[in-house]
């Protein structure tokens, strides 16, 4: 009778492991097969997600989804699960999350209503404005001063969007030239082969302290628009969305990300130890005050 019970109950918990490997879906049900979840992130996304001296992804955005991957290593009870990294540009990041190469992407991508159509968002990490990068002796301040010049954004961002539309909204004519990534953009503001480069605030910021004359460079101009981070998911997979989610608000909840903030942007920071000096902004309190995935 005991060996007849002990069988049973093992049957019993194997049909439960049975229905529960079953009910997985989407994201996570891809990762559990695997044993693989592949993480993309940015190379020069600096606080959020870049390259350290040693070429490891490290930043802001890193530390959250590396909390999000210790999450579903938890959920799925596979604690050696391999962890993959794959580099994303701005152009790339989006078609590599729809044709399933990447689970999920941490850096620093705006959820948009237009980008919601193709991929879905976790709750916002970040708020920022978009506004111009220059050379302090540039003579640019307004967005009257691009008239006639060559303005750069990185290929894939929303920040090409609303420089065109400023264009169009004003009486100025600008070249616009790109760069594949925020270094390369930046760069070409610096050795002058354009006057302004349009992006997020925080990363022009960080890429100015980066440099060897911080004083050199200003960002200048009126908010283009305020946007909000979070980590890319795909579309549709609320299974894994939710995990992705529940972490997020149970590092606000408790204080956590606090913490987390002053790490990358109050506080000295690989490579170069430069500090970006950030305090956290009355819209991003809210933000964690309030989780959301509302986009913009």
């Amino acid at each position: 009778m005991r060996k007849s019970l002990i069988l049973s109950a093992a049957l019993a918990a194997a049909f439960v492991g049975s229905v529960q490997a079953e009910e997985l879906t989407g994201t996570l049900k891809k990762i559990n097969d695997s044993g693989i979840i592949t993480v993309g992130h940015r190379e020069s996304s600096i606080p959020f997600s870049y390259l350290d001296d040693k070429q490891k992804p490290v930043g802001y955005a890193m530390d959250l989804c590396n909390q999000v991957v210790a999450a579903v290593k938890k959920k799925l009870n596979k604690p050696s699960l391999v962890v993959k990294l794959v580099p994303v540009t701005s152009q790339t990041r989006i078609p590599l999350m729809v044709n399933g190469t990447i689970d999920m992407e941490c850096g620093s991508t705006t959820n948009s209503k237009e980008r919601q159509k193709q991929v879905a968002f976790s709750h916002s990490y970040f708020v920022t404005a978009v506004r111009m990068g220059t050379r302090v002796d540039s003579g640019v301040k307004t967005l009257d001063d691009l008239n006639g010049k060559p303005v750069v954004t990185t290929t894939g961002t929303t920040s090409d969007r609303y420089i065109k539309q400023n264009e169009q909204g004003k009486a100025i004519d600008v070249k616009n030239v790109y760069g594949k990534d925020h270094a390369e953009s930046f760069l070409m503001v610096e050795t002058g082969r354009a006057a302004a480069f349009v992006m997020d605030d925080i990363l022009i910021a960080s890429l100015i302290a980066n440099t060897k004359n911080p004083k050199d460079f200003a960002i200048v101009g009126p908010a283009l628009s305020v946007e909000p981070y979070g980590i890319m998911l795909r579309k549709d997979d609320p299974q894994f969305k939710k995990v992705a989610d529940d972490t997020l608000a149970a590092i606000y909840k408790s204080g956590e990300i606090n913490k987390i903030y002053d790490k990358w942007f109050l506080k000295p920071i690989p490579p170069k130890n430069i500090t970006i000096n950030l305090p956290m902004s009355d819209k991003l309190k809210e933000a964690i005050k309030n989780p959301n995935d509302t986009g913009i």
